[in-house]
C-alpha cells in the first residue's frame, strides 16, 4: 500500500497522476494532504504510523521549498519518494533542488518536475520487488508503452526515395 501524502490541495491535479497509475495497476493507495510547515505534528506522526498502518512507500509532492519529502523521510525507514511540483515562481526548480539535496543519512528518492506518474511506477517497482503479481502488471504495462509508440511510429512514419 503507498501513502500519497499532498503538501496543499493546490497540489491535487498534478498528484491525481500518481493515483490514477497507481489505479491502473491495482495498488492500493491512500491519499491524504499534510504540510511539513503547518502541520508539522500531523507530518510526523503520518510518517511515524505509517509502517504499522500497512504502508510500504510513501509518495510526497511538494513545491516551493519542497521540505516535506525530507521531514517524512526523518520519520520513518519506508522508502520516500519525492515529486517536486512546479506551483511556484520558479516552476519547480525550487522544489527540485530541495529534495534532490538530501543530507547524507536521510534519503529521498526524486523524480522530475510534476513526474507524479513516474513516482508511482517507482513505488509499483518497489513492492514488485515481493510481488510477483505486481511485477507481471508493470510488465503488461511496459508492453502496453511499447505497442502504443510503435503504432504512432506506423502512423507517422514517413519514406523518402
Amino acid at each position: 500500500m503507498v501513502l500519497v501524502v499532498l503538501g496543499s490541495d493546490s497540489d491535487l491535479a498534478t498528484m491525481e497522476q500518481a493515483t490514477a497509475r497507481l489505479e491502473k495497476l491495482d495498488v492500493a493507495y491512500e491519499l491524504t494532504i499534510c504540510s511539513a510547515h503547518r502541520t508539522p505534528d500531523r507530518a510526523a506522526e503520518l510518517a511515524r504510523t505509517a509502517a504499522q498502518r500497512g504502508f510500504r512507500v510513501i509518495l510526497a509532492g511538494a513545491g516551493a521549498a519542497a521540505h516535506l519529502p525530507g521531514v517524512l523521510a526523518a520519520y520513518t525507514t519506508l522508502p520516500v519518494i519525492g515529486v517536486p511540483l512546479s506551483g511556484s515562481q520558479l516552476q519547480g526548480v525550487d522544489a527540485l533542488y530541495a529534495i534532490v539535496q538530501m543530507p547524507s543519512g536521510v534519503p529521498v528518492a526524486t523524480v522530475g518536475i510534476d513526474a507524479a506518474a513516474n513516482a508511482a511506477l517507482l513505488a509499483c517497482e518497489i513492492l514488485a520487488l515481493s510481488d510477483d503479481d505486481l511485477k507481471q502488471r508493470l510488465k503488461a504495462a511496459r508492453q502496453e508503452m511499447v505497442a502504443a509508440v510503435e503504432a504512432k511510429a506506423r502512423q507517422y512514419g514517413r519514406r523518402f526515395p
